[in-house]
């Protein structure tokens, strides 16, 4: 069997976005202290050809927006959510390749010369401990004989040791537990230079399956894997870099941090695990890939929008069971892709706005806040939620809270509880009730072509809405009509009914 390792490598989707404009490149000579800020805040994703002193090619912020996420996969940004939703329940077996047939181990370099350092890792935020690797997919093995792939950062400690965050509850943080609690060092490796689809497939909540599985899912196709050179783990052997170590059996032992976190803040110093590095292999024209991650543009940056669609794929499947007909759902990457979250659907029955919301609450640790309105309302247009928010929401009736739920501790409002609050916005019209004129939306006028008669004969066909009258008559003014009405008002003939149309005695 013949495996294309092209098609999804992380070079081809930069070169790809690159020619349709989204993403910029900067030929110039970059130092390391200059990237972050040229990341910062920006819309386009940026291609550094000549970072940092040995010259190496770096590209940042590829993932930061919902339309190179679409562009990368082919479906336009309203079909995001519903074509990853799909992919994801049909698993795809990998294909192992040997290392002769994967470009990502055409370097490789062993123990003795394998150096974090000589990797393009810059300084992301001003109180961050260290350099970080930014963008990683990590791999391990689960006890159940599964592979494992989740997505974290490393700070650079040396060249050949990494802290890496393990305090919240994580799938690698319970195989780590497992074998620290045996005494066991846990073998570990980490892709840098990924395919969106294949950070979308680690962050994904399905059930338990074997991720590079689920990988093969989110692509369409099977993943090609090829064993590390230091340990028996199956990485994606398309990538441009593997970093391959182990956690050390020592547990929660070193400092690790502070770093400007996916919520838009600090993370605190923490104690955490530390990687020890055993080799890096890499494709020769290898592509150093970083992700923007905190700052004051949360909604540019790589994980949000990565943790939006997360978000939106958990509640979407849930809401596939908790309402008879779930419209759209969309969390915006400005909330950190996780807090907020929009949700348009066509009541059937009543109390459905309700049965949602309380989906969505249930779905993830990360929501915190629902809002519900109907499927005229556009859930990815910020001034028609407002609008909604504003004329379909009373608190007494409307608001639904709760509290004590599961919580992520990264967020800073909790103030160091464990557990949070949660509330439900049901901004839906009353059941029932939509057709109705005062909660119907003011278009402007449809005109329609119609056999040409007086105003008086359209009366006498039956009651009429003033454009109902311009149709009739072929007006393109309105004003000749008004004149005619004042006579049928002069003369006490003319009415008006509870809907505004027009009608004569």
């Amino acid at each position: 069997m013949t495996v294309d390792t092209e098609r999804f490598r992380f070079r081809a989707v930069v070169e790809q976005l690159s020619n349709d404009g989204d993403v910029e490149t900067v030929d110039d000579p970059t130092p390391l202290s200059a990237i972050a800020e040229r990341l910062e805040g920006n819309p386009k994703g940026t291609w550094f050809r000549n970072a940092g002193p040995d010259g190496h090619e770096l590209a940042g912020n590829i993932m930061g927006s919902r339309r190179r996420l679409a562009k990368s996969i082919g479906v336009g940004e309203s079909d995001l959510i519903f074509e990853f939703t799909n992919r994801l329940r049909t698993p795809i077996d990998p294909v192992e390749v040997n290392s002769i047939n994967a470009p990502v181990q055409q370097v490789v370099r062993g123990e003795n010369e394998a150096d974090l350092t000589d990797l393009p890792v810059h300084l992301q935020h001003g109180d961050d401990g260290a350099p970080y690797i930014s963008a990683t997919l990590d791999f391990s093995v689960d006890p159940g004989g599964r592979t494992n792939v989740g997505m974290r950062r490393l700070m650079l400690r040396g060249r050949q040791e990494a802290g890496i965050d393990l305090n919240a509850p994580s799938d690698l943080r319970a195989i780590y537990g497992g074998a620290h609690g045996d005494g066991d060092r846990l073998p570990v490796a980490f892709a840098v230079g990924f395919h969106p689809a294949d950070a979308i497939a680690a962050l994904s909540m399905t059930p338990p399956v074997d991720e590079l599985a689920l990988m093969g899912a989110a692509r369409g196709a099977p993943v090609p894997v090829v064993k590390c050179v230091t340990n028996d783990l199956r990485v994606p052997a398309d990538a441009e870099y593997i970093i391959e170590g182990y956690l050390d059996a020592d547990g929660w032992a070193e400092p690790e941090g502070p770093y400007g976190e996916y919520v838009g803040y600090y993370g605190r110093l923490k104690q955490n695990p530390v990687f020890r590095l055993t080799a890096i292999t890499h494709r020769e024209d290898a592509l150093f890939q970083t992700a923007t991650i905190g700052g004051r543009n949360m909604a540019n940056t790589d994980t949000a929008q990565l943790c939006a669609l997360r978000t939106e794929q958990a509640i979407w499947t849930a809401l596939e069971t908790a309402v008879r007909e779930p419209v759209a759902v969309y969390c915006p990457a400005a909330t950190g892709g996780m807090y907020n979250v929009r949700i348009a659907l066509n009541q059937r029955v009543p109390g459905e706005a309700r049965n949602a919301i309380a989906a969505a609450f249930g779905s993830t640790a990360d929501t915190k806040h629902v809002f519900v309105v109907d499927s005229d309302i556009d859930i990815f247009n910020d001034d028609q939620m407002e609008w909604a928010l504003a004329t379909r929401f009373q608190s007494h009736r409307d608001l639904v809270t709760g509290q004590n739920f599961r919580a992520v501790p990264l967020d800073p409002s909790l103030q160091g509880e464990r557990a949070g609050s949660k509330a439900g916005f049901d901004l839906t019209r009353p059941f029932g009730q939509g057709g109705s004129q005062e909660w119907k939306i003011p278009d402007p006028p449809e005109f329609h072509q119609a056999p040409k008669s007086s105003v008086e004969e359209a009366l006498k066909a039956g009651p009429k809405y003033f454009r109902e009258l311009m149709d009739a008559t072929g007006s393109d003014d309105g004003r000749e009509i008004v004149r005619e009405l004042e006579k049928f008002y002069g003369a006490g003939r003319l009415n008006r009914l509870d809907d505004g149309r027009y009608s004569l005695d």
